[in-house]
């Protein structure tokens, strides 16, 4: 398993020299691996709590899966703690936290109501899951130019779970009766999530946001971020149906920006090819003497 973690360097208090140690590893490397056991620990209460018809716990573990998600990630690189065996687990995780237990959450609450069509939803909906997550192991090491960072191709895993929470959270702010009228548009909205986590569609991906803050903007932004979350505590559902659909709505406009920059992209790449072809050729070395 050595060529799972990082080699970690020792220094000899003796010689000085430095070496490499294996036996033992730092809790920075260990740390972000706790942080994915607990999201996928978040993912599995989320089935429980369905189980028990407690959705508004359930869908608090849906969410708490995804902000560890998105912390644990950032705390390995951070730490300088990144690792192969943190990068399967966290993408093992995913696939439980964001491919399973949404679907199973809607079937228990909803898609029952549809019979075989309500399964197949969400068994499009796991496979999608499963599938986007392959992608995306398979493609991350691919190369690309640099603005690309700022889109996912399809809609990312954890944003998909959160979407297709969606009617469920607009259910807690208007109430809803679960038959099977309803039940069959929600299985038609999840097969559209299910569509849009396997499509190439690009999304914006924010990876960018809040690597830099200028210095007068770090009050606000925390005064922001602070009102934010303690509204997401006070509110769950309202801010999470507001939110969702923004995202949605936001959805048709990050295509718009891919392909204004791609289309840059490619005349700034047709100019330049340009400028090589006309630069005149450089003279041949004088022959030796």
């Amino acid at each position: 398993m050595s060529d799972l973690f990082p080699p970690v360097e020792h220094q000899s208090t003796r010689t000085g020299h430095r070496f490499a140690r294996l036996r033992s590893l730092p809790f920075r490397v260990v740390l972000p691996n706790l942080v994915t056991l607990l999201a996928l620990c978040a993912g599995l209460t989320g089935i429980r709590m369905g189980l028990e018809q407690q959705f508004e716990w359930a869908v608090g573990a849906v969410v708490l899966a995804a902000l560890l998600d998105a912390v644990d990630g950032r705390v390995a690189r951070w730490l300088k703690g990144t690792s192969r065996f943190g990068a399967e687990l966290d993408s093992l995780a995913d696939f439980v936290n964001f491919g399973v237990v949404p679907g199973l959450l809607m079937y228990i609450w909803v898609l029952k109501s549809a019979g075989s069509f309500g399964w197949l939803a969400v068994l499009a909906f796991t496979i999608a899951a499963v599938l986007r997550l392959a992608r995306f192991n398979v493609m991350i090491d691919t190369p690309k130019p640099a603005w690309q960072a700022n889109f996912f191709v399809g809609m990312p895993a954890p944003a998909g779970a959160i979407c297709a929470l969606l009617p469920l959270f607009v259910s807690r702010v208007v109430p809803l009766d679960p038959e099977r009228p309803l039940a069959i548009l929600v299985a038609i909205y999840i097969l559209f999530i299910a569509f849009m986590m396997v499509s190439t569609v690009p999304t914006w991906s924010g990876k960018k946001v809040g690597t830099r803050v200028p210095r007068d903007k770090v009050i606000p932004l925390t005064v922001a971020v602070v009102l934010y979350f303690a509204a997401l505590v006070s509110f769950p559902f309202p801010i999470l149906t507001v939110c969702t659909i923004a995202y949605l709505a936001f959805l048709p406009f990050g295509w718009r920006l891919f392909r204004r920059m791609d289309r840059a992209w490619k005349e700034s790449e047709a100019a330049a090819a340009a400028r090589a072809s006309t630069a005149p050729a450089a003279e041949p070395p004088p022959p030796a003497v």
